[in-house]
């Protein structure tokens, strides 16, 4: 991996686990499905403004729905789901909790895919799920019902997301592939056009007591340029430059960096369970990971 691409992961890595911090800082105060829905239609805006600066063709080559379908998949769903959990949870769990997406790919590719589960990607899941329960049940947060909520919403936005890599692969890889950042933008769309429905009956039944002040917004213009759009844009060259697998281990280092701005900038508690729910994710990240052993044939 050349240098350029360590410096693309950790900056991915970074925002990320900063999203985790906007979302505990926006949720709380004006509502899970309005920050859902701010975050990708400010992210569709951001990136069509991107685009027409980059002066990029308009091809999605007769793709455009399937891209919308799996913005619904990929980004609507699983950010309404992580607001749900940011109203609960500390920044530094949600992070914790979204480096299982491999672990679900792997259930969902073998259930779902006929994806081939070996030893060593079973023996991941196992422990995957072990660091998730003891994140849950030692951590600095009361085990209650509210926790196994927010917990179940970060589990479900992972299988969004696992669900979503095997369809992009069948639906998207097809008589050629689609220009990366139109992808993004595709999925975007679907995503805004998804949550607007949800948005406006969440405005008239409930809406928020208080829609903040500039830190909130601050906050969404942070989630949604720079947690979204921005980073969707490295994403996609990492992603060409070193390939799939290589770039989910960008999951590695999503959590210390949800724990470390969660500490730093929301006073939110460390404690044991960070290192050990932490330390068991990714050795079953990396069992999930790592190469298969090809062993050589003996005449």
């Amino acid at each position: 991996m050349s240098p350029v691409d360590i410096v693309r992961m950790l900056s991915l890595a970074a925002i990320w686990g900063a999203s985790f911090l906007f979302m505990r800082v926006i949720a709380p105060v004006i509502g899970s499905v309005p920050t859902a829905f701010f975050r990708v239609s400010i992210a569709a805006v951001g990136l069509l403004v991107i685009l027409g600066l980059m002066r990029i063709s308009w091809d999605f080559t007769g793709k455009l729905k399937p891209l919308m379908v799996l913005g619904v998949i990929n980004s609507g769903l699983p950010a309404t789901l992580y607001s749900i959990a940011a109203l609960v949870l500390p920044a530094g769990y949600s992070a914790i909790f979204n480096a299982t997406t491999p672990l679900m790919g792997v259930l969902i590719g073998a259930l779902f895919f006929s994806e081939k589960l070996t030893a060593a990607k079973f023996s991941g899941v196992f422990l995957g799920l072990l660091g998730v329960g003891v994140l849950t049940r030692a951590g600095p947060v009361a085990f209650d019902m509210q926790l196994l909520m927010g917990a179940l919403a970060c589990l479900l936005a992972t299988t969004c997301y696992g669900f979503a890599g095997f369809l992009a692969r069948r639906w998207l890889d097809q008589a050629g592939g689609v220009d990366s950042r139109l992808s993004a933008l595709g999925s975007m769309l679907g995503a805004t056009l998804f949550l607007l429905p949800v948005f406006g009956y969440s405005i008239v039944t409930a809406p928020p007591v208080s829609w903040g002040g500039w830190s909130v917004w601050l906050s969404l213009l942070g989630l949604g340029l720079g947690c979204t759009a921005f980073a969707y844009i490295i994403y996609f060259r990492l992603l060409t430059s070193i390939g799939p697998v290589k770039s989910m281990t960008v999951t590695f280092l999503i959590p210390p960096f949800g724990v470390l701005w969660g500490a730093l900038l929301l006073d939110e508690p460390l404690s044991m369970a960070h290192v050990y729910g932490g330390v068991l994710i990714a050795l079953a990240l990396w069992l999930v990971l790592k190469p298969a052993v090809v062993r050589p044939l003996h005449g």
